[in-house]
C-alpha cells in the first residue's frame, strides 16, 4: 500500500501492478524466498485472494448488497466471483468467448447476464451458465431496463433500412421484441451515436422522444464527436454525455472538460455518496476515465478533483458505493483497487484500511494530512510507517522485557491482538536481550558460506 498521488486529495494504491509485481510461474523457489528482502513486496497488501488473471482483465462490477464482486478475463476467458466478508474467490468458470461486458440483475451474484464476443448474451446462475441466445449482429454495450424487465444491446452498424438498432430482449416474455431504430429524468432512454447525438426514446409508446445535439464547435467529419458513454444523474434532471472530451451539459453555454489523452472514455459515473467523510461532506463527483487515465471531477464547477492513473491500460472502472475504493478492470494479471480518503471510508469488509490510512497521515481528523504528512525536513515518505516499525504479540513484548511499556508510553501504538514497535528499539531490545545474539549470527553466516563452498 502505498500514496500514488500527492496532490490535495491523495490517492492511495491498496493493489495492482504497481505496489505488487507479479511473479513469472517459472521464477526458482529460491528466487521467490529472496524476495523476502525487497521491502515494496514484503509490505504488500493483498486485498482479495487471486484478485487477478492470467493475462487481462476486461470487467468488475460490485454487487448491490456489498457483499460480492465478479470479473471477467482472460486468458482464458473466465468469470470470477468474489466473497467480500471472506475476502476470498468464491469460485472461477471458464466460457466458450471473451466477455465484452456484463451486469448483475440480482441485488447479489446468482443473476448476470454477459455480453460475450461471439454475438452470444449468456445467462449465468450459481449452478453455471443457465441460457444463451445469439443476437443478429455484434453488440457494442449491455444495458437492463428495470421497468419493463428488457436487456437492451446497442448493435454495431446499421439494419436494412440504413439505421442503427438496439435489440430489446424481454426477459419476461423470453423473446426477443422490435428493436429501436436510431438516426446515425422522464424514464427516457437515452443512446448515443457514433454522430454525437443523443436520442432519447419512450419506452412505453416505443417512439422517440427528442435528439440532442453535438456541440456548435464539433464538425460532421470530427471523429472525437462520438458518443462513446452516457450516464444519468439521478439527482437532477441532467444527463452528461462524453466523447474524448467530457462535456456536462447546462447551464448555458455548456463547459468542456478534455480528458486530456485523446482516447475514448470508457467508463463514466455519477459518485452520489450517502454518508459522511472525513471532511464531512457529501458532494456528488463524476468519475470518467478512458485507457489511460481515471479523473474525478466537481459537477458543479468542471473543475478537476482528482485523479488515478494506474500503470497498465484500463478497461472498466467500479466505484464500490458509498466508499472511497475503486476497482479497476485493466491490462495486466492483478486488477487494481485505489482509496481515496477523501471521497469516502474504506468498505465495510476491508475497514483496516482506514487503520492503516491514519496511521500514514499525522492528523487523521485533517484531510490534508492523508497527503502523506507534514512538508519539510521532517516528512515522512508514503510507506515509510510500516517499513520502520515491527509487529509484535504481548508474549513477545515479554521476552523482550518491553510489557511495561503498555499503556505508559507512545512508543508502543497498538493494533489488533499486538502492537507496532519502532524497529530501531526493537532492534536495541533484541541485543539487550540477547547479548550473544551478534555472536551467533555471524558464526551462523560463517558456516552458511563454508556450506556453500563444499557444495
Amino acid at each position: 500500500m502505498k500514496l500514488s498521488n500527492h496532490s490535495a486529495v491523495p490517492v492511495y494504491t491498496i493493489s495492482g501492478s504497481s505496489t505488487a509485481r507479479p511473479l513469472p510461474d517459472w521464477l526458482a523457489r529460491k528466487r521467490k524466498r529472496s524476495l523476502k528482502q525487497d521491502p515494496e513486496f514484503a509490505n504488500r497488501v493483498e486485498l482479495l485472494q487471486d484478485f487477478e488473471f492470467e493475462e487481462a482483465s476486461s470487467c468488475v462490477r460490485a454487487s448491490e448488497d456489498g457483499n460480492w464482486v465478479m470479473s471477467t478475463g482472460t486468458y482464458k476467458p473466465q468469470i470470477h466471483t468474489h466473497y467480500l466478508p471472506h475476502l476470498s474467490l468464491s469460485f472461477a468458470r471458464h466460457t466458450d468467448a471473451l466477455n465484452q461486458t456484463f451486469l448483475l440483475l440480482s441485488s447479489d451474484y446468482s443473476k448476470s447476464l454477459h455480453l460475450q464476443s461471439d454475438r452470444f448474451l449468456e445467462f449465468h446462475t450459481p449452478q453455471g451458465r443457465h441460457y444463451s441466445t445469439r443476437i443478429p449482429r455484434y453488440g457494442r454495450d449491455l444495458k437492463y431496463d428495470r421497468r419493463s424487465a428488457e436487456a437492451l444491446v446497442p448493435a454495431v452498424g446499421v439494419n436494412a433500412d440504413g439505421n442503427g438498432e438496439v435489440f430489446r430482449l424481454n426477459l419476461e416474455v423470453g423473446r426477443f421484441m422490435k428493436g429501436y431504430e436510431i438516426d446515425e429524468s422522464h424514464n427516457l432512454l437515452a443512446f448515443g451515436t457514433s454522430l454525437g447525438t443523443v436520442e432519447f426514446w419512450d419506452p412505453r409508446s416505443r417512439s422517440r422522444a427528442g435528439i440532442l445535439a453535438p456541440p456548435p464547435s464539433a464538425t460532421a467529419f470530427d471523429s472525437r464527436t462520438e458518443i462513446t458513454a452516457l450516464e444519468p444523474n439521478a439527482r437532477v434532471r441532467h444527463l452528461h454525455g462524453t466523447d474524448p472530451p467530457l462535456r456536462p451539459p447546462l447551464p448555458s453555454p455548456p463547459p468542456q472538460k478534455d480528458q486530456g489523452y485523446g482516447f475514448p472514455i470508457q467508463t463514466l459515473k455519477f459518485l452520489n455518496p450517502t454518508t459522511s467523510t472525513r471532511q464531512q461532506t457529501s458532494d456528488p463527483k463524476i468519475l470518467s476515465a478512458d485507457k489511460r487515465i481515471i479523473k474525478l471531477w466537481d459537477p458543479a464547477t468542471g473543475t478537476p478533483w482528482t485523479s488515478v492513473e494506474p500503470a497498465v491500460d484500463i478497461n472498466h472502472v467500479e466505484w464500490i458505493a458509498d466508499s472511497g475504493m475503486i476497482l479497476t478492470a485493466n491490462e495486466g494479471k492483478a486488477l487494481h483497487s485505489f482509496l481515496i480518503p477523501q471521497l469516502g471510508p474504506a468498505p465495510k469488509w476491508c475497514a483496516f484500511l482506514d487503520n492503516l490510512v491514519e496511521e500514514m497521515a499525522e492528523d487523521a481528523e485533517d484531510p490534508a494530512a492523508f497527503a502523506g504528512g507534514i512538508s519539510g525536513a521532517g516528512a515522512r515518505k508514503a510507506g515509510e510507517v510500516y517499513d520502520n516499525y515491527k509487529f509484535l504479540t504481548l508474549p513477545e513484548l515479554r521476552a523482550l522485557s518491553l510489557d511495561h511499556l503498555v499503556g505508559t508510553t507512545g512508543l508502543l501504538k497498538p493494533y489488533m491482538h499486538g502492537f507496532f514497535v519502532q524497529q530501531r528499539l526493537y532492534e536495541e531490545a533484541r541485543l539487550i536481550s540477547n547479548p550473544e545474539l551478534w555472536q551467533e549470527r555471524r558464526a551462523k553466516s560463517i558456516q552458511e558460506k563454508i556450506e556453500k563452498e563444499r557444495e
